[in-house]
C-alpha cells in the first residue's frame, strides 16, 4: 500500500482518556505515523497495554473492561477512512484473553516521536 495515497502526513493517533477526565477533548495526539500500518499497529499496542493496565487477578472479561472503559485509554486513527484501527473490533477478544506476549503491548517501539528523541540526543 503506497502511503502517499492515503496521505501518511495527515495521520494521527488521538488517544482519549476514558475516565471522562478531559472530557471529550484528546489527551493526546501523535503524528509522525510513516504509514497506515504503522498507525493502526501503533493504536492496536497502545489499547492493549492500555486494557492490560486494568486487568487485575481474578476479574473476568466483562470486569476487565468496566474497569478499562473507567480507567483505560483509547485510541483512534485519524487520517485513514475505513482502513484505520478501531478498538471495538478487538476489545473483547484483548479482555477474554490475557495477553501472552508483551511485544503486543509494546507501543514505544512504534512511538514516531521516538525517531524525534534520539535526533534532538544526537
Amino acid at each position: 500500500m503506497d502511503p502517499k495515497l492515503f496521505g501518511a502526513d495527515d495521520l494521527t493517533v488521538r488517544i482519549m482518556d476514558l475516565s471522562g477526565a478531559n472530557g471529550s477533548d484528546p489527551v493526546e495526539e501523535v503524528r509522525g505515523f510513516l504509514t497506515i500500518e504503522h498507525a493502526n499497529a501503533f493504536a492496536r499496542r497502545y489499547v492493549r497495554d492500555s486494557l492490560e493496565r486494568c486487568r487485575a487477578p481474578g476479574l473476568d472479561a466483562k470486569a476487565v473492561l468496566d474497569a478499562w472503559f473507567a480507567f483505560g485509554e483509547d485510541a483512534e486513527v485519524v487520517g485513514a477512512a475505513e482502513n484505520g484501527w478501531v478498538s471495538g473490533s478487538e476489545l473483547k477478544g484483548f479482555a477474554e484473553t490475557p495477553v501472552r506476549d508483551s511485544e503486543e503491548r509494546n507501543w514505544r517501539m512504534l512511538d514516531p516521536r521516538r525517531d524525534e528523541e534520539s535526533e534532538d540526543a544526537a
